[in-house]
């Protein structure tokens, strides 16, 4: 075949895809009916209704789901088998404020699988076209593109989990203080974090919702808290959630535990942020002596070795 039936497949297909992804975005957009119709019925319980006529939630996989759903299942659990670690990814969406499974975790990990290969027989193709390569060097290269994109997504969850963590470890000390306010001002424990969860967004107040939800459900505040302890990947948010639960069995002040559980995190901050420094300090030094140094070495030479131009006869 000729580079340019090539040329046209490889458009005609393009050309295909495109049209079906802005079909798909357009019925992807279209309000579903129960947007449309239970704005007007809310008094009318949800128990006597079609599960048609619920709030469908949606996932960035929930399409390819429902489209390819067997298949889909059926490579993640091979994904599962392969890498194992089940609890491990758990225990990291948990940390990371996912409300996804591990089943829905490997469906990603699948489609990025499939998108790196995509790209990597995309990338082969234009190599054979060009005389470049051949079919073991492209088969190869597809299969690296799906381990690349199954390991990414790996990836991309660890940098999830680290980002809010961060998240967490920024809000912790207005979080503390407020609640040691609230506490300091008469309020019960509850009350307080009743009080803090309603004023505050965040990923440290979505986690002491669902400690609030867990209280306001018959589960007792120390209990609550210590699973706020054994779930989160930070040992200064335990021991803010050990703490709370101690004062509370002991009767020590839980405002001067909140104020030391603060100042506690802010110096630790403090220290982390000298220790970053110093690690840094080599890479701090390279804009300065590989950009600022020789800009300043020529402009102070410059003029003499141009005043010696002039002057040399």
């Amino acid at each position: 075949m000729s580079t340019t039936v090539w040329g046209a497949l490889l458009g005609g297909g393009a050309g295909l895809g495109l049209v079906l992804v802005v079909l798909r975005i357009a019925a992807l957009r279209r309000p579903q009916l129960a947007v449309r119709v239970l704005p007007y019925v809310r008094d009318v319980p949800l128990r006597d209704q079609a599960p048609a006529l619920r709030p469908v939630l949606s996932s960035p996989t929930s399409a390819a789901t429902e489209i390819f759903g067997p298949v889909l299942r059926s490579a993640a659990d091979l994904v599962e088998r392969v890498m194992g670690g089940s609890s491990s990814v758990r225990r990291r969406l948990e940390r990371a404020g996912l409300d996804r499974t591990v089943q829905d975790f490997r469906i990603e990990q699948v489609v990025w699988g499939l998108v790196g290969f995509a790209a990597a027989a995309a990338f082969s193709l234009l190599r054979a076209l060009g005389g470049v390569g051949g079919v073991g060097s492209a088969v190869v290269f597809c299969a690296l593109g799906l381990a690349c994109g199954v390991f990414l997504r790996d990836n991309r969850l660890s940098t999830q989990v680290k980002n809010r963590e961060r998240q967490v470890l920024t809000e912790f000390p207005t979080i503390a203080e407020l609640l040691a306010l609230s506490v300091a001002a008469g309020e019960s424990p509850v009350s307080a974090l009743d009080r803090v969860v309603r004023r505050s967004h965040g990923a440290l107040s979505e986690d002491l919702a669902q400690v609030l939800a867990r209280v306001r459900t018959g589960e007792p505040v120390g209990t609550a808290f210590e699973t706020l302890a054994r779930s989160t990947g930070l040992p200064i948010v335990a021991r803010f959630a050990t703490g709370i639960t101690v004062a509370m069995e002991r009767g020590t002040p839980l405002a001067d535990v909140l104020h030391a559980q603060a100042a506690d995190v802010r110096e630790a901050g403090r220290r982390l942020l000298i220790e970053t420094a110093a690690r840094k300090e080599i890479a701090m030094m390279a804009p300065v002596v590989f950009f600022v140094l020789p800009v300043t070495i020529l402009f102070a030479f410059y003029p003499g070795v141009l005043g010696l131009r002039l002057t040399t006869p």
